[in-house]
């Protein structure tokens, strides 16, 4: 009032505004033609070019299991004649779910009205028609093609006649003296539980990520693998026909230099070498990320080991425990890859993002995937596909190496 009564100048003092709060902040949105699995989608059309494991060979038996795949729910059995199958649970009758099923000789039998579907769908029995049912051949349940290696069982859930050859790997091929095949189906890799309740690509693009290691599972929640794991690497992507390859550098304090090499590979495999390096040397284990759905995961892995239980020691430790003996406050301050993954939400918010040069590898695969979109949207088979039966097996350069 002072300066009003002088008639002198009225001195403003400036309020800052704040900036950078999340008033207004625009709706999050994702790439959903990257992440979105279920039929006619792109990203869903893209991986029905291919095989997923979709069980154990140990799941598929004489009692119906139900398994969800790419969006879809299925019915999982072995008829009594020793052959897999994989249909629609809806029986082509009336409706009743194939889960209540019997699973006899030459298929399985819906407990409605007994029709009998064997592995590749068609109805070879009709008990309450005349004669068996005259018109059963008319009658397909549909179905999926499924095969059986390396311990798991592969199901072919794309275009009939785009159906490429089961591939083989050359990793998984070539055992040396007192190796064998074991197949695990509890996520290793995935840092949590069996199914992960987010977006399966959450995952795929940690594989080309190398530096979470060093922060996530090093310094901010203590030595989960091996100490050299914990040493900030020099780090190189490089895309390949049908990968994007992590080349890792790490000096050590013995002046030897330790090479670690991984691959993220069409459709969905982590060829990732041991992170507790057992032994050094080429890539001993394959994993396969199967997207349930559009916010489930979960990973199928088969690998060369010694001996039974091998694959399950390479699961991380925080806080010396597995991720299901954590109480809530171990997770909070010992998260791992599931925390990490699972927090960015059921799918991760990609227009809110601030990719840095550390992310070169995650920009790469995104754009090897979208590539492999447009060519199937032209009309062309996607990379790592194959027709002939006699190509020779899938060679990854992954491995764990130390050199002088």
């Amino acid at each position: 009032m002072n300066d009003i009564a002088s008639g002198a100048p009225r001195r403003v003092i400036p309020i800052e505004i704040d900036s950078g709060t999340a008033y207004g902040m625009p709706a999050p949105t994702s790439r959903k033609e990257l992440t979105d699995v279920g039929p006619g989608t792109p990203m869903g059309e893209l991986l029905r070019r291919y095989w997923h494991p979709v069980g154990l060979a140990a799941d598929a038996t004489d009692t119906p299991r139900q398994v969800r795949v790419l969006g879809e729910d299925l019915i999982l059995f072995r008829d009594k004649g020793g052959r897999p199958g994989l249909v629609h649970p809806h029986c082509a009758h009336r409706g009743a779910s194939l889960y209540y099923g019997k699973v006899e000789e030459r298929g399985i039998r819906c407990c409605y009205h007994g029709w009998l579907f064997d592995v590749q769908g068609r109805c070879v029995e009709q008990p309450c028609e005349p004669q068996g049912g005259r018109a059963r051949d008319k009658v397909r349940q549909p179905w999926y093609p499924v095969e059986e290696l390396y311990g798991l069982v592969w199901a072919y859930l794309g275009p009939p006649d785009r159906k490429p050859v089961l591939p083989r790997y050359e990793c998984l091929e070539q055992l040396e003296e007192g190796e064998f095949l074991e197949a695990n189906a509890n996520s290793i890799g995935g840092g949590g539980p069996q199914i992960i309740p987010c977006n399966w690509l959450q995952h795929y693009e940690n594989l080309v990520d190398p530096f979470h290691v060093v922060i996530l599972h090093s310094s901010f929640s203590g030595t989960q693998f091996v100490e050299q794991m914990a040493l900030m690497p020099q780090v190189n992507w490089e895309l390949q026909p049908h990968s994007v390859r992590t080349v890792s550098v790490r000096k050590m304090a013995d002046g030897k230099t330790f090479r670690r090499i991984s691959e993220a590979g069409l459709p969905t495999l982590r060829v990732i070498p041991s992170p507790r390096v057992g032994r050094y040397g080429p890539v001993e284990s394959l994993g396969w990320v199967l997207p349930i759905d559009d916010h489930h995961f979960r990973i199928y892995v088969a690998g060369r080991v010694r001996e039974q239980g091998e694959l399950a020691k390479m699961r991380s430790r925080l806080n010396g425990k597995l991720w299901e003996e954590l109480t809530e406050a171990e997770h909070q301050q010992f998260p791992g890859d599931y925390e990490a993954m699972v927090s960015q939400g059921a799918v991760a918010r990609h227009s809110e993002e601030h990719l840095a040069t550390t992310d070169r590898g995650i920009v790469m695969l995104r754009r090897l995937l979208q590539r492999q979109l447009e060519v199937v949207a032209e009309g062309g088979d996607p990379a790592g596909v194959f027709f002939d039966p006699g190509a020779p097996p899938v060679k990854f350069t992954a491995g764990n190496f130390l050199e002088d």
